[in-house]
């Protein structure tokens, strides 16, 4: 790629940059921010992968910015250190939600709309960044409000995934404890209790076929045979008298 440009009058100009890709620019001062030293590796990641999606939309859209949990969760952020990241990072004055999203079924679900706030939006060159984040002047309140953030957590979203959590427990633990459980019901239809025989002969899980070893099979047969012979010699005996 040429390093000159043409202006419209014909004239030719040395390009400023030499970056052939889309790039995110971050300043001196932003990276000696208070706010920027004292950010979690989760809301470095969330503020990351919101300037990828900035770069996606080619520059514009910098406060309409879709991203959802899965787009997180393939940036390889932990699916329970999103929302804290979210948090903190708009608490720290990096980012905005512009728009709450909601979940529901696939016609109603939409993700939360972001803005960077340390970035220039296409739409609005002449327009400079807002820079929350130059708000926060010192590391103890920069890191006072991170903790406030992250601790402040949604009650209605944390009641609702603590009992999501009792009943993937309680699953999990029907499924370790067999004996706790009525097994599933054979072929034959009779169902299958803890310590109970079904009619068709087998003693366990009917989820399980036990392939029986033939030298067990055969000293058992041996030992039936030797438990038997007495009772025939003596019927024999009893016949010959």
């Amino acid at each position: 790629m040429s390093k000159f440009r043409r202006r419209p009058d014909g004239t030719t100009y040395r390009k400023r940059n030499l970056i052939n890709e889309q790039f995110s620019p971050h300043t001196r001062a932003m990276l000696e921010s208070p706010a920027y030293r004292v950010m979690t590796l989760a809301a470095h990641r969330i503020i990351a992968r919101i300037e990828i999606e900035l770069c996606r939309h080619g520059g514009y859209d910098n406060g309409r910015l879709p991203v959802t949990y899965e787009d997180f969760i393939e940036y390889c952020i932990h699916h329970g250190s999103i929302a804290a990241g979210i948090r903190e990072a708009e608490a720290l004055g990096f980012i905005r939600v512009t728009e709450r999203g909601s979940s529901g079924n696939r016609e109603y679900r939409r993700p939360n709309l972001y803005m960077l706030t340390f970035s220039f939006d296409r739409n609005t060159r002449d327009a400079a960044p807002p820079n929350d984040w130059e708000k926060i002047k010192t590391i103890e309140e920069a890191e006072r409000i991170a903790r406030a953030a992250r601790n402040a957590k949604d009650k209605r979203a944390e009641a609702f995934g603590h009992r999501s959590w009792r009943v993937r427990k309680e699953r999990m633990k029907i499924k370790a404890d067999t004996g706790e459980r009525a097994l599933s019901t054979p072929e034959c239809g009779h169902e299958v209790k803890k310590g109970s025989t079904p009619k068709f002969g087998t003693t366990g899980s009917p989820r399980k076929s036990v392939r029986l070893s033939r030298v067990w099979v055969r000293e058992r047969s041996e030992r039936t045979s030797s438990v038997a012979e007495p009772s025939s010699v003596t019927g024999k005996s009893g016949v010959s008298e």
